[in-house]
């Protein structure tokens, strides 16, 4: 069909298979890919910052909306004959032979994967589950955010909130005052702010309302406060969350790799799983959730290991013969 771009046609096997097509899985790529690797990168595109409009604290890039961001470094990849870039949704990693198989499913129009990896590098990200407040995507990404450190600068003199169910919300609270002395701290009825952590709050200026939140309100699309379950309206132009983040990693269940409590995949420093071959890179590994430029620094780093590790098993096989 006339205008409709045929997906690219996908080789056996592959030195290097990058699970996620972020940051971190493609700045690994683009540093594989200019190591001269065979590299593939599966993107199952659905990006956690797709609701973000704009993304801060990227160098050279501050300002840049994330999927741009994504696309112009898919096109980067996608530039060396050595590598190639498709949308496919993983699901399953297996050990096979002296390296590994890769199944995927292909979405929007990409190519289904059935190929053999020599090393696998897994940069899928996390997913984030909000607190059950009706409206709070109509406002994310806009008034709403995540990231403080993305996000505070442009936040900042406003009368915010802090919407949040975990126990680290008093500390995320001690860090927006840097941006704001008009700050509230919903905790939902849920979030645990001890006595202590509430005194040293108030000391700074700083709110803790526990009344449930009925939810979050505005007028064309701009919030304006947040209703509370008693009818009380709190007047807020906009504010932060605090998800509960959660690694994607069920695709690669079968090899049993070592996790922390929370479920992020530990790594050596340099992004070394505990199973020989496979690697993680950006919010997959502890301890999570990061800033763009932080993964894509992450995903460089990780680069490297695989490919000296590579070279390795060159000289192994060397040895051997």
């Amino acid at each position: 069909m006339t205008g409709v771009t045929a997906p690219p046609a996908l080789e056996p096997s592959y030195e290097v298979v990058v699970i996620g097509g972020g940051p971190a899985g493609l700045s690994a790529a683009l540093n594989l890919a200019r190591a001269r690797r065979r590299v593939l990168v599966v993107d199952g595109n659905r990006p956690r910052h797709a609701a973000t409009l704009l993304a801060h604290g990227f160098l050279t890039r501050d300002g840049v909306s994330p999927l741009e961001l994504r696309r112009m470094g898919r096109e980067e990849v996608d530039a060396y004959d050595n590598a190639t870039v498709v949308f496919a949704q993983v699901g399953a990693v297996s050990v096979e032979g002296g390296g590994f198989r890769v199944t995927a499913r292909g979405v929007r129009g990409g190519s289904d994967v059935d190929v053999r990896a020599d090393t696998v590098l897994i940069a899928t990200g996390v997913t984030e589950t909000m607190p059950a407040i009706p409206s709070i995507r109509a406002f994310y990404g806009t008034q709403l955010h995540s990231c403080i450190e993305c996000d505070g600068f442009e936040s900042a003199g406003q009368p915010l909130a802090l919407i949040g169910e975990t126990d680290d919300l008093a500390e995320r609270a001690l860090l927006l005052t840097q941006w704001t002395d008009d700050l509230i701290v919903f905790t939902n009825g849920v979030a645990p702010i001890g006595e202590d952590e509430e005194r040293t709050l108030a000391r700074l200026g700083v709110r803790v309302e526990r009344r449930p939140i009925d939810d979050v309100v505005g007028e064309k699309g701009v919030m304006t406060g947040v209703r509370l379950a008693d009818g009380t309206l709190v007047e807020r132009a906009g504010g932060f969350l605090r998800p509960v983040w959660s690694p994607s990693l069920s695709f690669v269940d079968a090899l049993d790799l070592d996790r922390d409590a929370d479920g992020y995949l530990l790594t050596d420093a340099d992004g070394r799983t505990s199973l020989p071959g496979v690697y993680a890179a950006g919010e997959t590994s502890a301890p999570g959730p990061q800033q763009l430029i932080v993964a894509a620094g992450s995903g460089a780093v990780v680069a490297a290991a695989v490919n000296r590790d590579l070279i390795g098993l060159s000289l192994e096989d060397a040895a051997v013969l």
